[in-house]
């Protein structure tokens, strides 16, 4: 296969991950040669240099979300967070707490990690539904809840309908009933301000690669007072409180730390705004085309700014990105179930046919997207579907 220069590609598919910010770069690139000390080694000045990168970096995430440094364990992404956080609450809990509450819409890693716990151990997972929109019904969480439940899993912002839940108030809902609330945050940064996050949150998870920083990289928010709580999925050094043995790489943990910088500079703010224009103008001009296209989940004011997912109804959706290529990168869904024959689960709990999850296709923008690629975008995605429909009548003909 001949190689496309990546500058005349049109990335679209931002939630799935993101490029590399310069800044992020610029702080790595020292770290791979200069720095290369074990941050664990506390004998020796090249230790320590590597030790104060990593506090550094471990003071940027807790800023963000508003934690203390020692809330916060890096791990290799949000999957693994996601996996300590409910394992490892699982694995110490009291046999009284044997429920555990997930919405309809998290994560597969979520969801699978839930139906590992109910047939390896017992445990009882309910799901909390979701409306159109895919907000989490709050009246069928607060059914749910009693003094059986140890944790309630909620995503703060859908990776494939972009929907930004009401986290203070699912906290509140559980708060008299003693359950520890869970939230996967990955998607979060790029789309709210999360300084009171830890205020609301007894666990969250978070990952590098979904906020501009490098791939291999997240971090899991464990409140203080409940880190004996939770059982490690890895063993040996008894690094970072014990919870997560291993070296840390210095390198990846910096450039986390450099896009959790970016994200609580003054200028985030007209970021979001700016993408959630380009997304907007671009499903505004798919619409004035003639072909019908509907959009699937919430309104734009609880939307993550730059997610649009779009149905073009009899249309597939895999066979109009397969004729994007390699001129337009979007998405069918989330990335981590690619090649997974399933309609989306997200798209059938927001009420979605089998039919309708099909020609439906995930569009996400960032902080590198620009005016003059939104327009060649949706001229692009028009020309596919008039080829389509033309190879369509010609095979019917």
């Amino acid at each position: 296969m001949k190689a496309v220069d990546s500058r005349t590609i049109i990335y679209s598919d931002y939630q799935a991950t993101t490029p590399l910010d310069p800044l992020v770069v610029e702080k790595m690139n020292p770290l791979w040669s200069d720095s290369f000390g074990n941050p664990h080694s506390s004998d020796h000045i090249v230790g320590w240099q590597a030790a104060k990168v990593v506090t550094a970096a471990t003071e940027s995430i807790a800023t963000l979300i508003g934690a203390d440094p020692d809330e916060v364990i890096f791990t290799s992404g949000a999957t693994e967070a996601n996996n300590l956080a409910l394992l490892g609450l699982a694995r110490r809990t009291i046999k009284k707490r044997h429920r555990i509450l997930v919405s309809a819409i998290e994560h597969k890693c979520i969801l699978e990690t839930a139906q590992t716990l109910e047939k390896q151990m017992g445990f009882t997972v309910d799901m909390i539904p979701v409306d159109k929109q895919g907000r989490i019904d709050l009246g069928a969480l607060e059914r749910l809840l009693d003094e059986t439940v140890l944790v309630v899993s909620a995503m703060a912002v859908n990776n494939e309908i972009g929907t930004i839940q009401d986290i203070p108030k699912i906290a509140s809902l559980l708060e008299s009933h003693g359950i520890l609330f869970h939230c996967d945050a990955a998607q979060a940064p790029s789309a709210m301000d999360l300084r009171d996050l830890a205020t609301h949150t007894d666990l969250a998870s978070l990952s590098a690669h979904k906020i501009y920083g490098p791939q291999g990289i997240g971090a899991l928010y464990i409140r203080r007072d409940i880190q004996n709580q939770v059982e490690p999925l890895i063993y040996g050094g008894n690094q970072q409180e014990g919870l997560r043995s291993g070296t840390v790489p210095v390198a990846l943990c910096a450039g986390m730390g450099a896009a959790c910088d970016i994200l609580t500079s003054p200028d985030i703010t007209e970021e979001r705004m700016r993408v959630a224009k380009y997304r907007d103008t671009f499903v505004e001009l798919l619409q004035d085309s003639s072909f019908p296209v509907i959009v699937n989940g919430p309104d734009v004011e609880n939307r993550h700014p730059g997610n649009t997912n779009l149905q073009f109804p009899n249309f597939d959706a895999h066979e109009i990105l397969a004729a994007l290529q390699p001129w337009l990168a979007a998405s069918t869904g989330s990335a981590c179930t690619s090649g997974t024959p399933q309609p989306s689960h997200v798209l059938n709990a927001i009420g979605l046919t089998k039919d309708q999850s099909k020609s439906s296709i995930r569009f996400s923008f960032g902080r590198f997207t620009s005016n003059d690629e939104i327009e060649k975008a949706a001229l692009l995605v028009h020309g596919t579907l008039d080829h389509l429909e033309s190879e369509s009548y010609k095979k019917s003909a």
